[in-house]
């Protein structure tokens, strides 16, 4: 049994050799499994790739892919699916907040449980600023109602995979990648594992509020298309808001006489008229520009150097 940990890596130098030890330990646990340690490079800055080198050198299980420039995070764990050998596969952030001592349980799941999948969720996020917990939760219960795709609360994309699951998820070659959501929509058995939120070992996290921000609404645009439907629905009522106004206005004209003036608050509903229509418009530019994205089939990633080759069955 071959067991491959997907390892993405975008500036981690600092933490690697951290890693590297508690992955010494899980597999010297796991003597009767064979293991692959898979470290994607996504155009780091600093000497991960060197790091990673080296421990190739001492480590035969150590395999490589580089990208010729940071393509992010989600390019790098559909490069990691692509070269990935094992007859399971495993997803593992290289900062040790996805802790690598569940591995043998998740492995266990599915040998002798029959699961498909082993999925990890953060039962509490001690450790991070209050308002990005707050966006985080709220974000999981709007994709919830909104799409039919079962993302869990506090997931995590540390995750083990059967070959199967693997290669469903390799079928599905879009350019804009919601993993999350991805590993939800190929369906099979998955049991989900619950840990405490781990700090990272070292370093800083790549994720700011911002880039969390797009990548949820990354998530929002490719797998509902409830925005849509809002925005029809926006354009449908505050048309019905209008006709009621000019209607009461002509009413009110005619009982009273020079009701009709008030230039300033005619402005202001012009304005928030106007803001309603950039929303819309804003929300079916989201659309529009994933649909241009996937239309011109650039590749997901460019790979610059590896020690290791694609997966031939893929």
């Amino acid at each position: 049994m071959l067991l491959t940990v997907i390892v993405p890596c975008y500036n981690e130098e600092e933490a690697l050799h951290y890693f590297y030890r508690e992955m010494e330990k899980v597999m010297g646990v796991m003597q009767d499994v064979e293991f692959e340690l898979l470290f994607v490079n996504d155009g780091s800055r600093d000497k991960t790739l060197e790091n990673v080198k080296e421990m190739a050198e001492k480590d035969r299980r150590v395999k490589y892919v580089s990208f010729s420039r940071n393509f992010g995070k989600e390019a790098a764990i559909y490069a990691g699916l692509q070269y990935a050998g094992g007859d399971m596969v495993c997803i593992m952030d290289a900062d040790l907040q996805d802790p690598p001592a569940l591995l043998p349980e998740m492995y266990r799941v599915v040998v002798e449980e029959g699961y498909d999948s082993v999925a990890t969720r953060r039962v509490s996020r001690k450790g991070e600023p209050p308002i990005r917990s707050f966006f985080a939760r709220m974000f999981y219960r709007i994709i919830n109602k909104i799409s039919k795709t079962d993302i869990v609360d506090g997931a995590r994309d540390y995750r083990l995979m059967t070959r199967a699951f693997v290669d469903a998820l390799l079928e599905l070659g879009e350019y804009n990648r919601f993993s999350k959501g991805l590993f939800g929509w190929v369906g099979f058995r998955t049991k989900w594992l619950e840990f405490e939120n781990v700090e990272r070992v070292a370093g800083e996290t790549k994720w700011s509020f911002w880039k969390l921000f797009m990548y949820s609404i990354e998530g929002i645009v490719a797998f509902s298309t409830v925005p849509l439907s809002l925005a029809s629905f926006g354009g449908v009522i505050m048309c019905g808001i209008s006709a009621l106004a000019i209607i009461f206005i002509i009413v009110r004209q005619i009982l009273y006489g020079g009701s009709a003036y008030g230039w300033p608050s005619m402005v202001c509903i012009m304005i928030f008229l106007g803001g309603i229509q950039l929303l819309c418009v804003g929300i079916l530019g989201s659309y529009l520009s994933r649909m241009y994205l996937e239309v011109k089939k650039r590749p997901i990633y460019i790979c610059k150097e590896t020690n290791t080759t694609k997966n031939e069955g893929n």
